[in-house]
């Protein structure tokens, strides 16, 4: 029988040493409650700490559609309660009384069955194994982004003082709003370093959560103290069974919904009733939302979403700005390819953004490439509209680079998703021409890759001269391809302004 100081003298084989680094990095994990293989997501880089608050408000039982479940009779598609995340400028310096959010949120076994649910093995088996696996991947993964800390500029006591001089002016900030709707098989938290980079930069994010059934899980909870799980469901799970066009449609009309819904929550809580909103809030947070009262600038309201959301986004824009969807411009990241017809009746200024891989994919859409439908899309708004809009691809990026999963698990990411710039810069390019895009709408200038006129009319077909090669930003040269953009002389008056980089 071998000893213990036999096995532990050092044997240096190849096996030995993959062996003993394995067994180390596992013990290192263990010791520091880390998921396998993950990395902690990165603090944020704007000039502002961010603050993030859990929000779910009932909705009154709003009914879109008459469909119910096969299993028990119940609505499908009727908005109990509405949830999303707020990110936003936080007070500096400001220190959370709670715990830091997950990025998996509590139970982690919903999640786990719902993503069984997406690859249709649902059961005790699976279940399990892939609520280990989520575990294993990203279970005590966290969100930075502080709890329930005061926004960015508020003055406690400025409510009362405001009640005895309504007509002071106390110069407090006021924050444009951006509404974030994620794409299928994900949810709220997908895209947190996106939306909490964009709070640093000064803007409100508002993500999500939808209860479509087209993310993996999500737990109604209402004030009386009553939850309920909505897992992942199909058209067969729905009485009348749908076609999958039309429950497409039924999903989109449920999003668009809750986008309606989330819109009223910020009005209600700009106009004063952020004590209501925080006291029959489930979630236990929002405790100053009283001080947000004026602080939302619900004049500069923008749509955003990605693939499954950004289909959504560009629905939910038609006819805007109008009084339930007041959208002053749209930001369009990766539109579906397999979630139904793209709108096409768009009236405001629009960004949108293809990954690498989104666009060299060559994929037919309704009997047409996907990349030109959505280039006509924007053409349209452009040409035809008279409205400011681009179409873009971001070089070296794929489906998933906008989201946290990369940053979580940047090895086995990169590997599998074919990505060939690094996480990070991936993640800082989309947050970049974002914050471009909100510059031009409120300033009617363009700088930095907006202020470039097209350098790719087709995926990957350079029509720049020499010349202008040697002119262009490197930073635009290095991590972009333009398809459609206003031209530098374009014949909008008093909106071609073009800022000096």
């Amino acid at each position: 029988m071998l000893s213990l100081p036999t096995v532990l003298r050092p044997r240096w084989t190849v096996r030995y040493v993959l062996c003993s680094i394995a067994a180390l990095y596992i013990v290192y994990c263990t010791l520091f409650d880390m998921p396998l293989f993950s990395t902690a997501l990165p603090p944020y880089t704007g000039p502002h700490e961010v603050g993030t608050i859990d929000l779910e408000v009932p909705c009154d039982g709003r009914k879109v559609n008459d469909a119910v479940f096969k299993a028990d009779g119940k609505p499908a598609f009727e908005l109990e309660t509405v949830f999303l995340s707020l990110y936003y400028p936080a007070v500096k310096g400001s220190v959370s009384n709670e715990p830091n959010h997950l990025w998996v949120p509590k139970p982690i076994a919903l999640h786990g069955e719902g993503y069984a649910r997406f690859a249709h093995i649902n059961g005790f088996f699976f279940n399990n194994l892939f609520t280990f696996g989520l575990w294993t991947l990203a279970g005590s993964t966290t969100i930075p982004a502080k709890v329930d800390v005061p926004l960015h500029g508020t003055v406690k006591g400025y409510q009362d003082f405001e009640t005895e001089h309504p007509s002071d002016d106390y110069g407090l900030p006021v924050f444009p709003i951006i509404v974030f709707s994620h794409g299928m098989a994900s949810s709220r938290t997908g895209y947190t370093q996106y939306a909490a980079e964009l709070a640093s930069r000064g803007y409100i994010v508002a993500a999500i959560e939808h209860r479509d059934g087209s993310g993996p899980g999500s737990l109604i909870m209402k004030p009386d103290g009553t939850k309920k799980e909505r897992m992942h469901f199909d058209a067969v799970d729905l009485n009348p069974e749908p076609s999958i066009e039309d429950m497409k449609a039924m999903q989109l009309a449920m999003r668009q919904a809750e986008v309606e819904e989330t819109i009223r929550v910020l009005r209600s809580i700009n106009t004063g009733s952020g004590a209501h909103i925080s006291k029959i809030n489930p979630r236990g947070e929002g405790a100053d939302l009283a001080e947000w009262r004026g602080r939302l600038n619900l004049d500069f309201m923008i749509m955003s979403g990605h693939s499954y959301g950004a289909t959504l986004a560009m629905q939910a824009v038609k006819n805007s700005p109008n009084e339930a969807r007041p959208f002053k411009g749209a930001i369009i990241l990766d539109p579906g390819k397999q979630s139904g017809p793209l709108n096409s009746d768009i009236n405001i200024p629009t960004l949108i953004v293809h990954s690498d891989s989104w666009s060299k994919k060559h994929s037919i859409f309704h009997g047409r490439p996907h990349f030109d439908v959505v280039k006509e899309i924007a053409t349209k708004i452009l040409d035809e509209r008279h409205k400011f809009a681009w179409f873009l691809t971001s070089k070296g990026t794929t489906h998933p680079s906008i989201t946290d999963a990369p940053l979580i698990e940047p090895m086995l990411l990169s590997w599998t998703t074919g990505a060939t710039i690094p996480v990070k810069e991936g993640v800082e390019q989309y947050v970049k021409v974002t914050h471009e895009f909100m510059h031009f709408l409120a300033t009617g200038h363009r700088k930095g890759i907006l202020a470039e006129e097209v350098t790719h009319p087709e995926y990957d077909r350079d029509a720049r001269s020499e010349e202008r090669k040697e002119a262009m930003q490197k930073d635009v040269e290095k991590y972009w391809q333009i398809h459609v953009a206003p031209t530098t002389a374009c014949p909008y008056p008093g909106l071609c302004g073009v800022d000096a980089v």
